[in-house]
């Protein structure tokens, strides 16, 4: 349980005493997490508003089923 505290201690850093490079770094991650989930909200806001989804002549989701057979690629 201490060693999960002290972790969350050392992400909370200052990012004013972050080294310059370190810093531009964590923003560039950060700007990158954001866009991805800004695109994958986006993608799943428009399959929410479908009633068929059908791929390569197979349907994956119909009303009120589940998808089946589709998951997403996070190395887009």
């Amino acid at each position: 349980m201490a060693a999960k505290k002290n972790k969350n201690k050392a992400k909370n850093s200052n990012l004013l005493e972050i080294p310059e490079i370190e810093r531009m770094k964590i923003l560039k991650d950060l700007r990158e997490s954001f866009k991805q989930k800004i695109v994958e909200a986006k993608m799943w806001k428009s399959l929410l508003e479908l009633e068929n989804i059908v791929i390569n002549g197979q349907t994956i989701y119909c009303g009120t089923d589940s998808l089946k057979g589709f998951y997403l690629d996070n190395n887009l």
